[in-house]
């Protein structure tokens, strides 16, 4: 029953990395009404970026069950009964996962008389293939926008191109959260937060690197902390090919610089300066009005997605810190990005709660999921993605996709993880190989 009438909410959340698992997990309960039980279950998509044990735990989420699915698996587990059924589905996936899922559970709910409210949206800062990434979530009940920026550009490219923008809707990132910053510490802490892919070069991380280091030479009397996403051999939701932990080996560092890895939030609980490329990490400390630098050093470029701070007053260089430079945040600019610095916080999400219970209380159930892309309309590009998930262009499993009557043996886990292994290093190793041989 819905959860206005139960004071309950059943929710399903499936992620395919560490960060969009954190995504859908908090967003999860951030959207269950305050007064209301949460029955939280949680689906891992089995892939090269799977979280491991510790990834998990460094997010701080407790689920009432986790599993690592395929997607047909999960497809089938939603096919269940319905008085099983959950009341909201929460798709925490990379674009083109999204859009298999959708076409998959159009298929799987063919008939049925209820389903879930489905829920997707981005981990945070949105600065590439928009228009591709979007369209790919189009067809989910709620596509989340983190901030009153992203939901106008979200609109405009629905209505753009002819599609139903009402799933559009505002709320904030799940994680803002914590303790205002009050002042300076003892020791000071500059807090550098590392990224996976950005930038992807050895020369661009090793400066990097190294200019954190000089950063700490030049002021003993401050801690300086790199702060780490993942440990060597782990996936994130970006691959990470060049991991700085790896690039410190053998470097004569000072005794005020540390490697940490932990909860971004407690780290942040000790930081007087955060400085990055372009993470979202920058939005955590914007909330908290921590001092917050986004570097110019390797220019303000798309790639890089540090374009997205023009106008933040957080543009900054490596120059500039080390000669004492105290950045202040464009009010203006942190009040559009949903940071919501302002303590307007805990209200970001009604409208989203608000809409899911009238979904939930909808007279006859909903609607079958309408995602933009069909067989009609992108006859050339949705087979594939829906191939890559054992999907034919109808949205049913393909002849031969995984089973999920069973739990695999203890044979086919062995293979499962070496092969896993075996794909990793292609990616963290072997491919690194090529790409630079091709450079030559």
């Amino acid at each position: 029953m819905p959860a206005s009438a139960t004071k309950s909410l059943r929710v399903a959340v499936l992620a395919d990395s560490d960060t969009r698992w954190k995504w859908g997990a908090l967003t999860a309960q951030r959207l269950a009404p305050t007064d209301a039980e949460i029955r939280l279950d949680g689906y891992l998509l089995r892939g090269r970026a799977t979280p491991t044990a510790r990834q998990l735990k460094e997010v701080g989420v407790r689920a009432d069950s986790l599993r690592e699915v395929t997607g047909v698996e999960f497809l089938r587990a939603m096919g269940g009964a319905v008085e099983d059924q959950y009341d909201v589905l929460i798709l925490a996936l990379v674009g083109g996962g999204v859009q298999a899922m959708l076409h998959g559970l159009r298929a799987t709910w063919a008939g049925a008389g209820k389903r879930p409210v489905v829920v997707t949206g981005y981990v945070g800062v949105v600065y590439e293939k928009l228009a591709d990434g979007l369209l790919l979530r189009h067809g989910a009940d709620l596509v989340l926008a983190n901030s009153r920026h992203d939901a106008d550009r979200f609109r405009a490219v629905y209505e753009g191109v002819g599609a139903d923008a009402s799933s559009v809707t505002e709320v904030a990132l799940p994680f803002l959260g914590g303790a205002p910053y009050t002042g300076e510490h003892e020791p000071y802490t500059v807090v550098f937060a590392a990224q996976p892919s950005v930038p992807d070069s050895r020369k661009d991380r090793t400066y990097l690197l190294n200019r954190l280091i000089e950063h700490a030479r030049k002021h003993p009397e401050r801690e300086v902390l790199l702060k780490l996403r993942s440990k060597p051999g782990e996936h994130t939701t970006h691959i990470e090919e060049l991991p700085y932990q790896k690039l410190a080996q053998g470097t004569d560092v000072p005794a005020n610089f540390r490697l940490v890895y932990g909860h971004m939030g407690e780290v942040l609980d000790r930081t007087d300066l955060l400085v990055t490329v372009s993470s979202t990490a920058a939005l955590e400390a914007l909330h908290r009005r921590i001092p917050t630098v986004v570097l110019t050093d390797l220019g303000v470029r798309e790639v890089l997605g540090n374009h997205h701070f023009t106008g933040s007053g957080c543009l900054a260089s490596w120059d500039q810190l080390d000669a004492g430079h105290r950045p202040v945040a464009d009010e203006e600019w942190v009040a559009r990005q949903g940071v919501a610095a302002d303590g307007s916080y805990g209200t970001a999400f009604d409208t989203a709660r608000e809409r899911i219970a009238k979904l939930l209380d909808r007279p006859g159930g909903l609607p079958p999921l309408n995602p933009y892309y069909t067989p009609e309309t992108a006859p050339g590009y949705l087979p594939g993605i829906l191939a890559r998930h054992h999907l034919g262009p109808d949205g049913v499993p393909l002849p031969g996709a995984p089973a999920a009557d069973k739990e695999p043996g203890p044979v086919r886990q062995i293979v499962r993880r070496a092969a896993r292994g075996a794909y990793r290093h292609g990616v963290q190793r072997v491919a690194p190989v090529i790409r630079r041989m091709g450079e030559l």
